[in-house]
């Protein structure tokens, strides 16, 4: 690596489901870098933040007595979440219901743990529960729901997916990873106090402007991370149920800092700006012509030419594309008024 490489600032970053790592979380995972997390029994002071981070993220959640662990990341939490419905089935041949916009993730789950996953189509950019009823079967072991889908910000209805899942005996998992520390500051239903949710994923190092890597699996009791868990006879501790085994503790310590620091007025305030920012651009995009998508939660989606959004980029802002070809603008901690401003004046520009 150059000696004079420097990291990519946020200043016209617009597309990024990350964020600047709030003061506090930055400092807490530069003191606890060097720490694992994968074996408590000798680090036994980040194994006591990890249950703090677990017992906020509940309170975030709804749920009282929440289980769980600090994950990578989103895909390694849905992979858990998976790999938990299929080891507590009783069935050869297991599959997975999920709406079309399910994230990536779950499409490596399934190849990893050799499940079917089956993808249901969406009316209004959320999940079609009649489509999904038609998909399960007795070999359904997990039906997913979305709470604030990574292309457009829309929240499955998820208490009937919750129904639908138990009625077959199958897990509800919900993908929380990006809506999560934004929804409970809006009148969604989405989380364990709200339906029979059995599994969650939800990210500090997202909008809980935790240093990247801080995931979030939750279960609602300690009974389903059993099937996880494995021995591992040369550690203090006499098993491990992570995906990962040595983690660095950086991830934990800055999630439970962003936490104590934000939860939860800082964070309503950050909904509310982030809000805020979200409708503004969409006014602005509609008022030159453009069809907009959404906000449900604070992400844009319009249906910008694939040249101005080339050009865009020349210009240094940073900005991707849904399946379908829209331009989106996720509202992130990071992303200003001003910054929008200056956006706009760009694509008036063009």
């Amino acid at each position: 690596m150059r000696q004079r490489a420097e990291p990519q600032d946020f200043e016209r970053v617009l597309s990024s489901m990350c964020t600047v790592p709030h003061p506090v979380a930055r400092q807490a995972a530069e003191r606890f870098l060097a720490t694992n997390p994968g074996d408590p029994g000798t680090y036994e002071t980040v194994a006591e933040l990890e249950d703090e981070a677990v017992d906020a993220l509940g309170e975030l959640t709804g749920l009282t007595d929440p289980a769980g662990y600090v994950a990578s990341g989103g895909t390694e939490a849905n992979i858990q979440a998976l790999r938990i419905a299929r080891n507590r089935a009783d069935t050869d041949d297991p599959n997975v219901v999920a709406p079309v916009h399910a994230h990536f993730s779950f499409t490596k789950a399934a190849d990893v743990l050799d499940l079917e996953l089956r993808t249901a189509p969406a009316t209004d950019y959320r999940a079609n529960t009649d489509a999904v009823a038609e998909l399960i079967d007795d070999d359904t072991v997990c039906v997913v729901g979305v709470a604030g889908s990574t292309e457009y910000g829309f929240v499955d209805p998820i208490p009937a997916i919750a129904e639908l899942a138990h009625d077959v005996d199958a897990l509800c998992h919900v993908d929380a990873a990006w809506g999560g520390f934004y929804l409970p500051f809006t009148d969604h239903s989405w989380h364990f106090g709200h339906a029979a949710v059995d599994t969650m994923t939800i990210d500090p190092h997202k909008v809980g402007q935790a240093a990247v890597p801080a995931g979030g699996l939750l279960a609602r009791d300690d009974s389903l991370l059993d099937d996880l868990a494995v021995e591992t006879p040369y550690l203090e501790s006499t098993s491990q149920l992570t995906l990962t085994g040595t983690r660095s503790g950086a991830g934990v310590a800055s999630a439970v800092a962003a936490m104590d620091e934000l939860w939860p007025a800082g964070y309503r305030e950050q909904y509310d700006r982030s809000m805020d920012n979200a409708e503004w651009l969409a006014d602005q995009l509609r008022a030159r012509g453009h069809d907009v998508v959404g906000p449900e939660l604070p992400l844009v989606a319009a249906d910008l030419s694939v040249p101005m959004t080339d050009e865009l980029r020349e210009r240094g802002w940073r900005v991707s594309k849904t399946g379908a070809g829209e331009m989106r603008v996720v509202c992130m901690p990071h992303v200003t008024r001003s910054m929008l401003r200056s956006f706009v004046a760009d694509l008036d520009w063009y």
